[in-house]
C-alpha cells in the first residue's frame, strides 16, 4: 500500500519550485503559491506543497533536490519573499528533515541556511500562474532559470525523474552562465 505525504518547499521562485517537483516520480501533485510559518517566520514566501509517494521517492531525496536547485547557502536581500525553508507537517517529520539537511551538509562547500520550519498557512498562486512551466516552457524565463534546474534533474537524479516530462531537455544544450 503506497503512503503518501506532504512537504513544503521555499528557497527560489515558486515556478521553479513547482517545475523542478512536477518532474519526479512519486510526486502526486505539487501546489504552488506562499507559506508562512509561526513566530518570526510568519509572512508569506513562495513555496511550494509537495504530496509524494514515500516509497518511490523518499524523503531524504526531496529535500536533497530542494537544497540543490535554489540558492541554499546563500543569504540575499530577498530571503524575505523567498525564504529557503522545509515547511514541515508534524514534529517527526520537522526532525528528520533537520537531520537529513545536517547529514547533507558535507557535500556543499558553504554551510546549508535552509531552515526547518512548522508549516503554517497557505495561499496559492492565482490560476494564471499555476502550472507555469508546462503552460510556458518557451518563455525567457523557463529556458534561463528552469531549464537549468530540470538538466540538473536529468544529470543528478535521474533515477528518480519522470523521463517523459523531460525528455524535451535533452536537445537542450546546457546554459553556461548560471551558477548554482
Amino acid at each position: 500500500m503506497s503512503r503518501f505525504q506532504k512537504i513544503a518547499l521555499g528557497g527560489g521562485c515558486h515556478w521553479c519550485t513547482e517545475a523542478v517537483f512536477q518532474s519526479l516520480i512519486g510526486v502526486k501533485k505539487v501546489e504552488q503559491g506562499f507559506v508562512a510559518s509561526t513566530g518570526n517566520n510568519s509572512s508569506f514566501s513562495e513555496a511550494a506543497i509537495v504530496y509524494f509517494n514515500s516509497e518511490e521517492i523518499p524523503l531524504k531525496i526531496l529535500i536533497e533536490i530542494h537544497l540543490r536547485t535554489h540558492k541554499s547557502t546563500s543569504q540575499h536581500s530577498m530571503r524575505d519573499k523567498y525564504r529557503s525553508a522545509v515547511y514541515t507537517f508534524s514534529e517527526e517529520q520537522k526532525e528528520t528533515s533537520a537531520l537529513i539537511i545536517h547529514a547533507l551538509q558535507n557535500g556543499f562547500h558553504n554551510k546549508i541556511i535552509t531552515q526547518v520550519l512548522s508549516f503554517s498557512e497557505f495561499k496559492p498562486s492565482r490560476k494564471a500562474i499555476q502550472n507555469y512551466y508546462q503552460k510556458n516552457p518557451e518563455k525567457p524565463f523557463c529556458k534561463t532559470f528552469i531549464n537549468p534546474k530540470l538538466q540538473l534533474l536529468l544529470k543528478q537524479f535521474s533515477a528518480y525523474t519522470n523521463q517523459n516530462k523531460l525528455k524535451h531537455l535533452k536537445s537542450i544544450e546546457p546554459l553556461r552562465f548560471f551558477k548554482w
